[in-house]
């Protein structure tokens, strides 16, 4: 098996999910699957006339899912997600369409092994960030060690930090 680490250059779309365009069915059913019954989620009424919103809002917690899918796809089923942050700019309404994206912002090696910064975004339907922010991936270099199991970070890792927000 090839390794990814000769794919990752900087600046390079590395992946990209289309999850389409999103509905209230998807929206109520990832709503049920967690738990989380705020009306906003399901509600057209309550959200438009009492939260004052345009619509009713796709879940945080469905858009996160989302971005740690992205990462760990982009990667690999032998890497390892190590760290991931964003903030939510935009809300997503049902009957957006949700594109998610992970770009290469850099990569080091360190103890023999690879890792690589990655600029994660969900665009919506009008090419707008709704959520963006960074990831890090522990990758195999090649002909290196496997990447342990979990992957418990050595003190010597501290140095390695995610960019600050843009």
């Amino acid at each position: 098996m090839s390794s990814i680490w000769e794919h990752l250059q900087e600046g390079t779309l590395l992946a990209e999910i289309n999850k389409g365009i999103i509905t209230t069915s998807h929206i109520m059913r990832w709503s049920a699957a967690v738990e989380n019954w705020h009306r906003i989620h399901y509600d057209h009424r309550f959200a438009t006339e009492h939260d004052q919103l345009p619509d009713v809002l796709i879940n945080g917690s469905w858009k996160q899912h989302v971005l740690v899918q992205l990462v760990q796809d982009a990667l690999g089923d032998t890497s390892w997600v190590w760290k991931i942050k964003f903030r939510y700019k935009k809300m997503d309404v049902a009957g957006d369409s949700i594109v998610a994206q992970a770009r290469v912002v850099n990569k080091t090696s360190l103890d023999g092994l690879g890792f690589v910064t990655l600029k994660i975004v969900l665009l919506n339907q009008r090419g707008e960030e709704s959520t963006a922010g960074y990831a890090m991936g522990v990758v195999e270099l090649p002909g290196g060690a496997k990447v342990p199991y979990p992957f418990v970070p050595k003190a010597s890792y501290a140095s390695i930090q995610l960019p600050q927000d843009d």
